[in-house]
């Protein structure tokens, strides 16, 4: 193994093994820590849920996987985190960074989430989601890791003791001579973590050459499309062109949607201007009783006799807030999650094969009710979201899941990714 990903949850981790899948590298994700030992392969991505629990857990869970990756011989460890940044003022991002960099001996880190082929660009340390800062974009309603600063070195300073710098990108213009030489200055300054600007994919790819022989990066999913071609030019892999190849399935096909980004939503609302099937989930009527998960599965299933189904829980900020306020911010979360869970579930069950879910804890928590440990990635539907395909633990079948974080796609990606995969609309 050359690298081994910890990603803090499951559409993050897909999205990372995507941009490695996309360069030539074999990889393989699996779903929380095995106990079996890892698979073979050029890169093992460890899906986590660490994003939002609490910052002893999320260490904790961090270490196993790293520990695993390890023991499994990788020679370079990634901690992956969302373009966005997504955290609270106590964490996950810092807390985990320092228990990697403690564990792996290092003094010196990255820390990059930007990704400009979905709009995600870092310019002098402030992290802008298109045209707009992070604390300007729909981020600063997010239900549990609201963004209110654009500003990553207070940002990441805030929920670390150890000195973060800024490495800018008019030094990546310079070429990875000159990153490699800021980076050595950085550490003579006593920084231990630096921001990376990047703009482009050409920063991507310096930032990438200048930093693959550290021990630990920590990055959303861009820096990880530059890393391929740094070992490649070491001479640590062959590339694969054929690497993203999946089977193609036969079967019915559905849309579970939990996140309630403005993406998703408009998504939501596209599918259904279209005339296609959508079922919604009330949180406040399933808590009342008024709706339960298996009477929407049961609509669902019906539906499918038509073709595609959506089912979703994707609602406006002020529509959360109210739900939020009434139940709880966990409560309700986890309500959601176990409904959709379910239902996703039953579907499969029901014989779908293709399933696009899209929101990173939705996605965590269908991947678990079906019982998936290990997923082959698969070509992009966009960039940062691949198909992706798993063997079912009961009875064998194979289903296909495009595991969708909540930021990413344009307005008609449910279409897109059922039409790539090969289903008539």
């Amino acid at each position: 193994m050359i690298l081994g990903v910890i990603a803090d949850d499951f559409t993050g981790a897909t999205d990372v093994a995507s941009m490695l899948v996309r360069a030539g590298m074999h990889t393989v994700q699996v779903l929380g820590v095995p106990d079996g030992g890892l698979p073979q392969a050029d890169a093992v991505v460890i899906a986590l849920k660490t994003r939002t629990i609490d910052p002893a857990d999320a260490v904790a869970h961090s270490l196993a996987a790293l520990a695993a990756l390890r023991a499994a011989g990788a020679r370079q460890i990634y901690f992956k985190y969302c373009s966005t940044f997504d955290s609270t003022p106590r964490g996950n991002i810092g807390p985990v960074t320092d228990a990697l960099m403690a564990a792996l001996g290092t003094d010196f880190t990255i820390a990059c989430p930007a990704f400009p082929e979905n709009g995600r660009t870092v310019f002098r340390g402030h992290l802008f989601v298109g045209d707009v800062l992070l604390s300007d974009s729909g981020m600063r309603h997010h239900p549990l890791t609201p963004m209110t600063d654009a500003s990553l070195v207070r940002v990441l300073q805030a929920q670390t003791r150890q000195a973060v710098g800024l490495l800018r990108h008019d030094v990546l213009d310079s070429g990875v001579t000159a990153a490699r030489e800021r980076i050595t200055r950085l550490r003579a300054e006593g920084v231990k973590i630096a921001i990376a600007d990047a703009v482009s994919n050409a920063h991507l790819l310096t930032l990438a050459d200048a930093c693959a022989d550290l021990p630990l990066l920590t990055a959303g999913s861009g820096v990880a499309l530059g890393l391929p071609p740094a070992y490649a030019q070491r001479g640590w892999f062959t590339p694969n062109a054929n690497a993203a190849t999946l089977d193609r399935l036969d079967g019915p096909s559905a849309v579970v949607s939990g996140s309630c980004s403005e993406a998703t939503n408009a998504q939501v609302a596209q599918w259904q201007a279209a005339g296609r099937s959508a079922l919604h989930i009330d949180p406040l009527a399933l808590h009342e009783g008024r709706q339960t998960a298996d009477a929407v599965l049961a609509q669902a299933t019906a539906a499918l006799t038509h073709g595609p189904v959506l089912v979703y829980a994707t609602a406006a900020p002020e529509s959360v807030r109210a739900v939020q306020a009434a139940l709880g911010v966990q409560a309700a979360g986890e309500l959601v999650e176990h409904a959709l869970a379910r239902v996703a579930h039953g579907l499969v069950q029901s014989g779908v094969r293709r399933l696009v879910v899209a929101g990173g804890e939705t996605s965590g928590a269908v991947v678990q009710a079906l019982g998936v440990q290990q997923l082959r990635i698969g070509a992009p539907i966009c960039p940062g979201v691949p198909w992706t395909q798993a063997t079912l633990p009961d009875g064998g079948d194979t289903v296909q899941l495009a595991l969708k974080s909540g930021n990413f796609g344009g307005v008609d990606f449910f279409a897109q990714a059922l039409q790539q995969a090969g289903v008539a609309l």
